[in-house]
């Protein structure tokens, strides 16, 4: 018999609030995260907005000697981690720490530590460089910290798949488990790289959107007034379980992690092939392992990060999956609301999804004013959430040289 995979616990850090309940209130309401930087000086910054996280004290959650043995992204995943611990209900000292795993990755990893520290050799010499700069800045910290506070003797691992992370995550998780290697796996993405760096450089490719003046209005995806994403940082965690470790615990199920989909569009280092060919096959074998067709899909959670490109792209691989005149699934894209959390997007959008299917409301795109012409076709929410009856859900990652990920979800029932 296959073995079942449902999800027990989330934990988010995100632009509109920390914690599942606040996280998801803001969602179904529409509201948007996306505010004027005023964390560093962007005076000669082309853009001059993002997604911050603003209500984080990481000394009041880990002490002040701790906290500052951390990155920023580490805190996050770390905090997001303990939230879905204690969403999940789980009893550490009653579940077997060695069938317990960690998979949680970070496209950048502990930049804002890397800058400071680099910041004090220029100024005051090596021997001002902070012994922990490594250990800080490596990408798999957040991973290491988590599997440190739970006491987890499985696999930890942190996967760097850019903005596809989350999802590379919860759907090697969902394997795992599956391979019969762990009972439970906390699963996601942590990122804090709102820097004046990596604003420079995003703004220098031109990626990013310069609506200065109208932050919450910025992020538009699918929109024909889009000019580009919005950066934003945070965590999203989830906690997978065997569906007989969750029952035998009488855990609170949220959905049923079905499928999984990966591929490589072997393309370009930065840009998704117009035809959406890699988007349209991570969606087609994540529905195959689930054991469904295209018309059995009544939602897709959309990377559409707001880029001209990338959501045509994905567009046209929607629309490619599903075919003319199907049943074509409502799209939703959380990013509209967010910005892009880059590696840590995907985990937030699973939480999102998982919720969905749960309650059975679809949360909305908003700043969808005009539709881009070339993205036609598609059922999207626009502007206000929507209830529905929806069984199965898609939530689509894909990132930085030509990364996919989907994973599909089912409302649960036993």
């Amino acid at each position: 018999m296959t073995t079942r995979i449902v999800v027990t616990g989330l934990g988010v850090v995100s632009p509109l609030g920390t914690g599942i309940d606040t996280f998801w209130n803001e969602l179904k309401e529409g509201r948007s995260g996306i505010s004027r930087i005023d964390t560093f000086d962007v005076s000669e910054q082309k853009t001059k907005i993002a997604g911050l996280v603003r209500d984080f004290d990481p000394e009041a959650l880990f002490g002040r000697k701790e906290a500052r043995k951390m990155d920023r992204f580490t805190q996050f995943g770390l905090a997001a981690a303990e939230q879905a611990l204690e969403d999940a209900g789980l009893q550490l000292e009653r579940i077997d720490r060695e069938r317990l795993a960690v998979y949680v990755g970070s496209g950048i990893g502990g930049l804002q530590t890397l800058q400071e520290n680099e910041a004090q050799l220029r100024k005051r010499g090596p021997g001002r460089v902070s012994p922990l700069l490594v250990p800080m800045m490596i990408p798999n910290m957040a991973a290491a910290q988590i599997s440190i506070r739970l006491g987890s003797l499985g696999p930890t691992l942190a996967p760097v798949t850019a903005c596809s992370i989350g999802n590379t995550a919860i759907g090697e998780a969902f394997r795992l488990i599956r391979a019969g290697v762990a009972d439970v796996v906390f699963a996601g993405g942590a990122e804090a790289v709102v820097t004046d760096i990596s604003l420079a450089s995003f703004s220098a490719a031109t990626a990013l959107s310069r609506r200065n003046d109208e932050p919450e209005r910025a992020s538009r995806p699918f929109d024909a007034g889009r000019d580009g994403f919005i950066m934003a940082e945070g965590a999203g965690i989830l906690v997978l379980e065997s569906l007989e470790h969750a029952l035998r615990r009488d855990a609170r199920i949220y959905a049923e992690v079905i499928g999984y989909g990966a591929t490589s569009d072997a393309y370009h280092i930065v840009a998704t092939p117009p035809d959406g060919n890699g988007a349209f096959r991570a969606m087609k074998l994540a529905l195959q392992e689930a054991g469904l067709e295209p018309g059995e899909v009544d939602v897709i959670s959309a990377h559409a990060t707001s880029t001209e490109v990338g959501d045509r792209s994905e567009a046209a691989a929607i629309k490619r999956l599903f075919g003319e005149g199907g049943r074509t699934p409502a799209v939703t894209a959380t990013k509209s609301m967010l910005g892009h959390m880059l590696g840590a997007s995907g985990g937030a959008q699973a939480a999102a999804l998982a919720k969905s299917l749960q309650e059975g409301v679809l949360t909305p795109t908003i700043n969808l004013e005009q539709p881009d012409p070339e993205c036609g076709g598609l059922d999207i929410v626009a502007n206000a959430g929507r209830r529905a009856d929806a069984k199965v859900g898609l939530t689509n990652s894909f990132g930085f040289g030509g990364h996919n990920a989907v994973i599909a979800m089912r409302k649960y029932e036993a």
